[in-house]
Parts: C-alpha cells; sequence; structure tokens
C-alpha cells in the first residue's frame, strides 16, 4: 500500500504594511539584524515597492536573506510566489507590501502553504489623518486585519485621541503604538473605548446609530453576548436555504465607502417565522445564544425572538462606525 504524502509545512508570513516612506524598510532593516528574530534561517524578503531606503544585507546579523522584487499587483500570482519559494526554499518569509495595492489581492495568492502569523501596519504619524482622508478605502483596507499600528515620527503636540478614533473606527483588536520622533521610545494606546450601550442592563438596547459597533463586537465576541436579551430595529429577510422557523435580521453596513456596504445579518429562531414579511423593517427583542445552526454550517450567533414589532423604516438605512 502506497505511503500518503507528507503535508507540506506551513511557510509563516509576516507582513509589514503601509503607504511609502512610513518607515517599513527601517523597520525590517532593524529586525534583520537583531538576532533575537534572525539566526540565519533562510528568509525570503519580498519587496513590494521602492522606497527612499534600501536595504543593507551586509548589516544583517547572518546571511541566508533573499531578497526578490515584484514590481507589479499583476505579477502577484500564486505561481508566481509558489516559484520564488521552489528557487530560495525559504523558512519563512518578509513581505514589505505596497500601500496602494489591496491586501485581497496578496491573500488571495498566497500558495496554500503560506500562512501569515503576524501583520504589522506601518504610519507616518504626521501624515496619517491626511492619507485617511483622501484614501480612506486603502487605509481602511491595511487597518482591517492589522495586529499592530506603528505610528511613527509622533509628537505631543499631536490629537492622539484623533488618532485613535480612526483606527478603532475600524478595528478595536489591534495594538497601537506611537513612536515618538524624539527619541524613538515608544507608548502603546491605552485609551478605553467604552460600548455605547450598556451589554449588562436586562435588555441590551441597541440604537440605530450604534448597529455597526454593536454587530463588530458581537461578532468578534461572540460568547460574551450568549444569554443576553437584545433589542434593536433590523430588516427582516426570508431567503431560500433558510431552515423552516428561522429568518435573517440585519442591517446593511458601510465600513468606509459605497463599494464595501454588506449586509451585516443574524440567523433568528421564532415559531411565527413563515409569518415574516421578506425586506420589512422591525424592532426585534430576542435572546442571543452562541450555537450550531445549519445556516451557518458552524456556531454562531442565534437570536431567540421573543417579540417583533413592525417599524419605520431608519432615516439613516445603511449603518456605519461614525
Amino acid at each position: 500500500m502506497a505511503k500518503k504524502p507528507e503535508p507540506t509545512p506551513d511557510l509563516p508570513v509576516y507582513l509589514f504594511t503601509g503607504f511609502l516612506d512610513a518607515g517599513k524598510t527601517r523597520f525590517i532593516q532593524e529586525t534583520l539584524e537583531d538576532s533575537r528574530f534572525h539566526k540565519g534561517e533562510r528568509t525570503l524578503l519580498l519587496l513590494c515597492e521602492e522606497g527612499e531606503e534600501e536595504y543593507e544585507p551586509t548589516h544583517f546579523c547572518a546571511p541566508n536573506v533573499f531578497l526578490k522584487t515584484v514590481e507589479s499587483e499583476s505579477d502577484l500570482t500564486t505561481a508566481n510566489l509558489a516559484a520564488m519559494a521552489a528557487e530560495v526554499r525559504p523558512e519563512r518569509v518578509i513581505v514589505e507590501y505596497n500601500g496602494m495595492w489591496t491586501l485581497d489581492t496578496l491573500y488571495q495568492n498566497l500558495p496554500e502553504n503560506w500562512v501569515v502569523a503576524q501583520e504589522f501596519l506601518f504610519c507616518d504619524a504626521q501624515t496619517f489623518l491626511t492619507y485617511n482622508a483622501n484614501m480612506r478605502q486603502l487605509m481602511v483596507d491595511k487597518l482591517k486585519s492589522a495586529e499592530l499600528v506603528v505610528l511613527n515620527r509622533y509628537n505631543d503636540d499631536m490629537d492622539r485621541m484623533e488618532l485613535h478614533k480612526v483606527i478603532r473606527g475600524v478595528s478595536r483588536r489591534c495594538d497601537i503604538a506611537y513612536e515618538y520622533a524624539s527619541d524613538g521610545h515608544v507608548d502603546y494606546d491605552d485609551i478605553e473605548d467604552p460600548l455605547p450601550f450598556d451589554i449588562e442592563a436586562p435588555i441590551v438596547e441597541i440604537a440605530d446609530r450604534d448597529y455597526a459597533i454593536w454587530y463588530r463586537d458581537m461578532s468578534e465576541e461572540t460568547k460574551k453576548y450568549h444569554g443576553k436579551t437584545v433589542r434593536f430595529k433590523g430588516r427582516c429577510l426570508q431567503r431560500a436555504g433558510i431552515p423552516k422557523g428561522s429568518f435573517v435580521i440585519g442591517r446593511h453596513v458601510m465600513t468606509c465607502c459605497v463599494e464595501d456596504i454588506q449586509f451585516a445579518g443574524i440567523i433568528c429562531n421564532w415559531d411565527k417565522a413563515a409569518e415574516v414579511e421578506n425586506e420589512s423593517w422591525a424592532i426585534i427583542t430576542a435572546k442571543l445564544e452562541n450555537r450550531f445552526h445549519r445556516a451557518y454550517g458552524r456556531k454562531g450567533p442565534v437570536l431567540q425572538v421573543e417579540s417583533l414589532e413592525p417599524a419605520e423604516k431608519p432615516e439613516e438605512a445603511v449603518a456605519t462606525f461614525y
């Protein structure tokens, strides 16, 4: 009997994103000069843009770093990445990503065994708000999955709360670090973000303006809401494939712009589900449970309906984070 081939081991990818001159090259250079990170592992350093700074491989604390360049976003294909890996035979990959390219291009083309181990976003604190105002969609693209956001060239004359609010408007999970221009020391963000509703109330009341914030928090920490009774206004949907006795309620949510509007809905169980009018608006009161449902095919938030009252469409039908 032929032996099954051994599975290909995962190849960890360390992803550094940000716009031009945000400090990515300097940080990667210093990291590869640090023996705590680089002990000579075969490393594919993938460069997706050219900044003012250049790498100095002679300063790396160990050899076996192989630089490869991707000239255009269209060259970022699974075949090209796999060919580089076959040539270099790396133990890990470091990617300095182009801020003008979307992360979906990279994630959709990663070879099967390439796994993003860490993702960091570097930004110049002095230009962060300008980039956010003028290239909001690209900024959201980089913020949405970053584990750490580093705001370098920071000083205390800047409005830290304004920077904080932009980042937290996209992600409540990432860490935020402020690197001072004066001496390079780093402060970590410790601003508390109280939720705009009382999660400990007998009924958690979700205002129309807070649906997007609640839905994201509930999706990220569903277990926190298990057993809680919630009340909010939403649009009811009847769809093929939803099991008998269930329907969907939710709102369209916009993260940054019209192009990214998506319906953010939750499965509801109710013995009167068949009577719910499709596309109707209602105020729902329900107990939320984190449980398996056939509509998800896995565990997820399920609302056990206590009451459903007809309601008028809200003035702002699309929920936002602002």
